[in-house]
């Protein structure tokens, strides 16, 4: 009866070891399966760092390449800028409505075409040492063309005129024409409130901004 128990006891054993074995298989498996799953997680994290890494290195080189921008155009109008006749923001050249036009005129006054003679030949040489292009942009108060003569339609049709005069004058004193297209705001972007006397003269101004020339496929195709 004892080698009885004995051998059932053994054999019990043996059972019970039987019986864990394919635990620590399931065991095994599941370490497997989180270590590949920590695996993609780190190599997702690190991918995305790695975009995020490229992105600011994106943005900085844009940054630079603007502040290389703004100073080269500080340079190109060095004289006009000191003596306040012309602003520079963010690219932006801003020149008064008032030194160029008399009020409700698309007439050039002889101060506005003088300015206007001593930034075409800058204004050349910069567009062609970056190869782009000049937008010149009329801007006009929110207040209505008001005249007998109604040369004007409305605010529109001035600012249209206004940039199309700097823009001809401009190509007259040196500029290329194929550098150079003229846009209209009318009364539409303010810089400044139309409640007073001082934001509507600021909102009366022309602006030139340097920007890309269009591709020549995408020329192309507008003019297909």
């Amino acid at each position: 009866m004892h080698d009885a128990n004995l051998s059932g006891d053994v054999a019990a054993d043996g059972d019970g070891l039987d019986a864990t074995t394919p635990v620590w298989a399931v065991f095994g498996d599941l370490m497997s399966g989180l270590l590949g799953a920590f695996v993609l997680i780190l190599l997702v994290a690190l991918a995305s760092q790695l975009e995020l890494v490229t992105r600011l290195q994106d943005e900085i080189r844009q940054h630079q390449l603007e502040e290389q921008r703004r100073q080269a155009l500080e340079r190109a109008l060095a004289a006009p800028l000191a003596a306040g006749r012309v602003t520079l923001d963010h690219g932006r050249i801003g020149i008064s409505g008032s030194l160029l036009f008399a009020f409700g005129s698309a007439d050039l006054n002889p101060e506005g075409h003088q300015l206007l003679k001593s930034l075409a030949g800058p204004l050349a040489a910069y567009l062609k040492s970056r190869d782009e292009i000049l937008m010149v942009s009329g801007f006009t108060d929110d207040r209505q063309v008001r005249g007998s003569s109604r040369q004007f339609a409305d605010n529109w049709e001035l600012s249209a005129q206004r940039a199309l005069t700097v823009t001809r004058t401009l190509i007259e004193e040196g500029l290329p024409a194929a550098d150079v297209f003229a846009a209209a705001f009318g009364a539409q972007q303010p810089v400044a409130s139309n409640a007073d006397a001082e934001g509507r003269a600021r909102n009366r101004r022309v602006e030139m901004a340097p920007t890309a020339r269009p591709a020549r496929g995408a020329a192309s195709a507008a003019h297909g």
